[in-house]
């Protein structure tokens, strides 16, 4: 069996930026055991795959060890493969995932925009010894679909060193990952900053982390007043992500870079 495998940097403006994410079309489902095995063997935070349904598609996603319910950077990379190279004169894809209709539709200077929904978080105590696991004590602590801990300042953020296997221990299976925040610095254009860290689904540092501002974007919006952010993950990567709060859903815009265009061969060639 031969398969087309497009690899994305999403959430980038050029190559070895952003957040690299495998996309494989496919005509018909492999099995969960196929397409975790692909994506192990990739060896990226995320492979998409999709096969054709209705007039969309329907999407999922795997890290190296797991499916998981909602992806941005992949979205995007998958978004950027059907718009740009499979079906370039569609203006809108729309996908069916674990976490409903996702819409993706050309955005402004060269970005995509993503439809997704929000996530709030609340308050919570901060879990014993969370500072001492990644290197500075936040301000506070929300939880929902992630942890949030917000600190002071993006050097705070830029400086978290985790202990990773303490941490997945702490996030516990309830909690996908922990997205460490801060505003960010005067004159460098960013609203707020963000790193991300989900070691208990085989990610110690994901690169930019769209699923992660589905949280993040619904904390700032309110904090700053502003329904209308840029966001920068500050990974050593790096990306930037176009954001606005819509009620109960996020529209996130970036942009996309391609890398690499290939086939996956599954058993002896022919």
């Amino acid at each position: 069996m031969e398969f087309r495998l497009f690899q994305v940097d999403a959430f980038a403006a050029r190559p070895f930026e952003g957040n690299p994410a495998a996309v494989v079309p496919l005509d018909a489902w492999l099995s969960e055991e196929q397409m975790l095995a692909v994506a192990a063997e990739n060896n990226l935070a995320e492979t998409a795959f999709f096969v054709p349904e209705g007039e969309g598609y329907r999407l999922r996603w795997f890290t190296p060890t797991v499916e998981v319910d909602l992806c941005g950077h992949a979205t995007l990379a998958t978004a950027h493969v059907i718009l740009s190279r499979l079906a370039s004169e569609r203006e809108v894809v729309s996908f069916e995932t674990r976490s409903g209709t996702l819409t993706v539709t050309r955005g402004r200077e060269g970005r995509y925009a993503m439809d997704f929904p929000a996530r709030p978080s609340r308050p919570m105590p901060t879990p014993k010894d969370l500072g001492a696991m990644i290197g500075v004590q936040p301000r506070m602590v929300f939880t929902g679909t992630n942890l949030i801990a917000v600190f002071d300042s993006a050097a705070e953020v830029a400086r978290l060193n985790p202990a990773f296997e303490p941490l997945a221990r702490c996030l516990g299976p309830r909690n996908q990952g922990l997205i460490a925040t801060a505003p960010g610095d005067d004159g460098s254009g960013f609203d707020f900053v963000s790193r991300f860290f989900a070691p208990a689904h085989g990610i110690n540092e994901d690169h930019v982390t769209g699923s992660a501002h589905c949280d993040s974007v619904p904390y700032w919006a309110k904090k700053l007043k502003k329904p209308e952010l840029v966001a920068r993950q500050i990974s050593a990567r790096g990306g930037t992500v176009w954001c606005r709060l819509d009620g109960e859903r996020v529209v996130l815009e970036g942009m996309c870079a391609d890398y690499l265009d290939g086939t996956i061969t599954l058993g002896p060639r022919s």
